[in-house]
């Protein structure tokens, strides 16, 4: 095994295929405040990384939960499934709230995890320990804490709104209560270059997460960051250099950590750059060849 993916630990750990359905919960972020069309980070639109297939119009959990799980049934004879809040800052409300929402959600389908996806300036201690209260013996619960750069000038370049010590703080928080963390990461953002991505990864290493997703930078139209690109000019790392990065990356993690994402997959409808991009399947068979050809695999390069 090269490097250990996402979707054969779930096989392994429920002996199944297991299927996330990814909700909008209806939740903002504290860059957007109250109104999702507010700028938020740079590189980010409107839609706050839906799920393309919850539409654009937002619906209640209730739809968007059964509409999921039916097409999933129906394609993929799916009978288990993951809870994924996945839309903007899914723990950006009062706690009181936060529980309205997930316990709803959870009551709606048989759901073996629960996944929050969201960023480390809307975690605190009463949200960690709530969502530390879903954790059971048979009942994992995720949180996808968004990094992006272990950079300080990166992350105020890139409008995120809190610094790596601020990420740090969150992240402990969550795994002293026992919930796995899984960390976001973004190859190519504006002023990195390969030095840059590989001391965000040593960084993360030492840190030993739960699970990691990488991402190729791209520019939603509508993003703030696309603005600055008709104003000036940025530059993209293309397909293949993205992979030697994921590639460098996989050497460097621990080999327990989970690679739960190898790039992004946002609809070609709502992004204009790079342009033409490799898709999940095309990286993953080019990183398969590159680890192959380095004779590496994961955690190679990784040190205590």
């Amino acid at each position: 095994m090269l490097f250990r993916q996402y979707s054969k630990y779930l096989k392994d750990k429920y002996n199944e295929t297991v299927y996330r359905i990814g909700v909008d919960g209806g939740f903002s972020c504290p860059n957007r405040g109250n109104n999702r069309h507010n700028p938020g980070c740079s590189y980010c639109d409107v839609y706050g990384v839906r799920a393309a297939y919850i539409g654009e119009s937002f619906q209640p959990l209730e739809e968007q939960i059964r509409r999921s799980a039916a097409v999933m049934r129906k394609r993929y004879k799916a009978e288990t499934f993951i809870l994924y809040f996945q839309a903007y800052s899914s723990t950006f409300a009062p706690v009181d709230k936060l529980k309205k929402i997930y316990d709803h959600g959870l009551s709606l389908a048989k759901f073996v995890e629960l996944v929050v996806s969201t960023r480390p300036d809307c975690i605190n201690e009463k949200i960690a320990d709530l969502l530390g209260s879903y954790v059971r013996d048979d009942f994992d619960v995720w949180v996808e804490l968004g990094l992006q750069s272990a950079h300080d000038k990166t992350l105020d370049r890139i409008n995120r709104g809190h610094d790596v010590k601020r990420f740090e703080r969150a992240y402990h928080m969550l795994r002293a209560r026992g919930i796995k963390v899984a960390v976001h990461l973004i190859f190519g953002l504006p002023d990195e270059d390969r030095p840059e991505i590989l001391e965000t990864v040593r960084y993360l290493a030492a840190l030993k997460p739960d699970g990691v997703k990488f991402h190729n930078l791209h520019i939603p139209t509508g993003s703030p960051l696309y603005k600055e690109y008709e104003a000036g000019e940025l530059s993209f790392p293309d397909s293949y250099r993205h992979m030697t990065y994921v590639a460098d990356a996989i050497e460097m993690l621990p080999p327990e950590t989970i690679i739960m994402r190898l790039t992004t997959d946002t609809p070609h409808q709502r992004h204009q750059l790079p342009g033409a991009f490799l898709n999940k399947s095309q990286v993953y068979d080019l990183l398969k060849k590159e680890l192959s050809s380095r004779g590496t695999r994961q955690g190679s390069l990784y040190k205590e």
